[in-house]
């Protein structure tokens, strides 16, 4: 560390917080949902006349995807578009905003609608038409679409920068680490009746209600999570959470694949109708002298009616797993599940597996039965 007149900086880090925050600020946007629901109170000996109450809750988003025109994809977190007591008919919002980072404004207000998405993932994506706001600030360079990071690679202590809308104030920056690079947790649904569990990255940046669905990213600006939820507890501080930013991209690109210009509006994940269970699991260490744990996931059980019958068999370990093209190593037990949201009715999934200390390969075909929501 060397000192300067008025700061302190670490040599050759390469890390410069405010930039990487202004890269940031380009891909997210503030999100506004719009809400009514009917109360009928009173009582049984008072009752009264059915009244419609207006009220609306406020989060963020990250841009998706940018089309020359001004429209857009914009990924948000589930439960900052659906409410349990809404009037609509699936209980999510049918009037949506978001605004740009500097135009938070009434007047700059851009439609959105409703595209897909997952309570489980806690999910949502978003869609702007043709928005003459967003054609302008992607010409002037003040808006982009979000830079994927690899949430795989993160490691705990590094810097995490959350840009979201907290208390529903407009687009602000809080800034902390990792503490966790992924976990399990499990909470009530936003249905209110629903147990969910999730897979999460944990942060000790300062996270407030209205930084829902706004991103996580490290010091080059690169998305590494979606902001979704924080512990609120008397005998714990500084705990929060973010859905890690490989799930998000699986999810959102099975919603606009299978949600756009579709009746469906949820995630569509196959089964292969397989159980797996650790095996082993080992440390190592990186490249950068980062931890890193390897576990081995073998199968326990095969269904006679999934789509893997007949190809893998219990006893199998999965080194691997390959979907239109894309090889994902098999680490975690995540791997093989979050792999196959990027799988298409028809698709061929090849596995590496070893089998009786032998490596080879099993491929398994998709029909749309194997296809269920998600």
């Amino acid at each position: 560390i060397k000192e300067t007149t008025n700061n302190f900086y670490v040599e050759g880090s390469g890390t410069d917080v405010s930039a990487a925050a202004n890269t940031g600020l380009k891909s997210v946007v503030s999100v506004y949902s719009y809400f009514t629901t009917t109360s009928t109170g009173g009582g049984i000996f008072f009752p009264q006349h059915p009244q419609e109450i207006n009220y609306s809750s406020a989060g963020a988003g990250v841009v998706y995807t940018l089309e020359e025109d001004g429209s857009a994809y914009v990924v948000t977190n589930y439960h900052v578009v659906y409410d349990a007591d809404s009037d609509t008919s699936d209980k999510i919002s049918d009037e949506i905003y978001v605004f740009l980072y500097g135009m938070e404004y009434s007047q700059y207000g851009i439609p959105a609608t409703y595209v897909g998405g997952s309570m489980n993932y806690d999910v949502a994506v978003l869609r702007i038409d043709k928005s003459d706001i967003v054609k302008t600030a992607a010409e002037k360079g003040t808006l982009c679409a979000v830079n994927f990071g690899d949430s795989d690679n993160v490691a705990v202590g590094q810097t995490a920068i959350a840009i979201g809308n907290p208390e529903g104030e407009g687009i602000s920056v809080s800034s902390g680490i990792i503490s966790v690079t992924s976990e399990d947790i499990t909470m009530t649904a936003v249905d209110e009746s629903s147990t969910v569990t999730m897979r999460v990255i944990r942060t000790d940046t300062a996270i407030n209600s209205g930084n829902s669905g706004g991103g996580l990213f490290d010091t080059q600006g690169k998305l590494i999570g979606i902001v979704n939820a924080k512990m609120k507890t008397e005998k714990a501080e500084n705990i929060a959470y973010a859905i890690p930013a490989n799930l998000v991209k699986a999810v959102a690109d099975n919603v606009v694949y299978f949600c756009s210009q579709s009746s469906n509006k949820t995630v569509m994940r196959p089964t292969l109708g397989i159980t797996l269970q650790l095996q082993s699991v080992s440390t190592t260490l990186d490249s950068q002298g980062n931890i890193v744990v390897e576990e081995i996931m073998e199968v326990t059980e095969v269904s006679d009616s999934g789509a893997a019958k007949g190809a893998l068999q219990a006893g199998d370990a999965i080194e691997s797993v390959t979907i239109r093209g894309v090889t994902t190593k098999v680490t975690k037990s995540y791997h093989v599940s979050e792999a196959l949201l990027y799988a298409r009715p028809g698709d061929t999934v090849t596995l590496d597996v070893t089998r009786n200390g032998e490596t080879q390969k099993v491929e398994i075909t998709l029909s749309e039965s194997s296809f269920s929501a998600y």
